[in-house]
């Protein structure tokens, strides 16, 4: 039987790739790599910490990086400084290969000024914007609250979700440019999801490592509030 079009890889930081990288174990990101397998061409979601490996990785599957999808400008997405520690990102991964990041508008001065790259190296979208690589599409959803220009990607059927959505929990929104109204809108809108859509979340917070949309509206504590009100309640101060 022949392979999938559609190449997608999970890696685990701390893991799969900067094994020997402290702050990388203690952040548990997960890193995407995404790409048509018939032509060859991937992109990388959220690439930190050791992106000469993340790179390997991808090419010791016969893959060539061509692009880098934003969730958000947090450093231990896209490096930059965090808690004093200087965390390895776009910036590297642009010096090996010469690609586009792409990101949602309102998020592009945010990553500019964490990571120091420039804006002729970002592409700016808006919801709904589609990148396609090679054959394979990629829907790109503006999802702020956890940031101004979060971002969430929709692809076959499997949603890397960043830190708008965990399998517990959603990213925090007490934090520059964090705004809990939003994020309530934001998790509405991927609640409105079909049942089967598989999430894969920024972070490594619970055992497992995906779970479908069906699995998270029962089971995830942030959907349980039904109004914008309620929502207020429970999570309007949280940390």
């Amino acid at each position: 039987m022949s392979e999938p079009q559609l190449y997608f890889r999970q890696l685990l930081s701390g893991r799969d790739f900067a094994q020997a990288d402290p702050i990388a174990r203690q952040m548990v990101n997960f890193v995407y790599a995404i790409g048509d397998r018939s032509t060859g061409e991937a992109v990388l979601v959220d690439p930190a910490y050791a992106v000469n490996d993340l790179v390997d990785v991808v090419e010791a599957d016969d893959m060539h990086v061509t692009g880098v999808l934003a969730t958000h400008y947090h450093a231990d997405h896209v490096g930059g400084t965090m808690m004093g520690y200087s965390i390895e990102g776009v910036t590297t991964l642009l010096d090996r290969c010469q690609c586009a990041v792409h990101v949602q508008r309102e998020e592009a001065p945010w990553v500019q000024r964490t990571t120091g790259i420039g804006v002729g190296d970002l592409v700016q979208h808006a919801s709904g914007d589609v990148v396609s690589v090679g054959g394979i599409d990629i829907h790109l959803l503006r999802t702020p609250g956890h940031t101004p220009g979060s971002q969430c990607f929709l692809v076959e059927g499997r949603l890397v979700s960043g830190d708008t959505l965990f399998l517990e929990g959603c990213g925090r929104t007490d934090l520059p440019g964090s705004d809990p109204e939003l994020m309530f809108d934001s998790l509405q809108m991927l609640a409105a999801l079909p049942d089967d859509t598989v999430v894969y979340p920024g972070h490594m917070y619970s055992m497992p490592t995906s779970g479908t949309m069906s699995e998270l509206r029962d089971d995830n504590y942030v959907f349980k509030p039904k109004t914008r009100e309620a929502w207020m309640q429970w999570f309007g101060g949280r940390g």
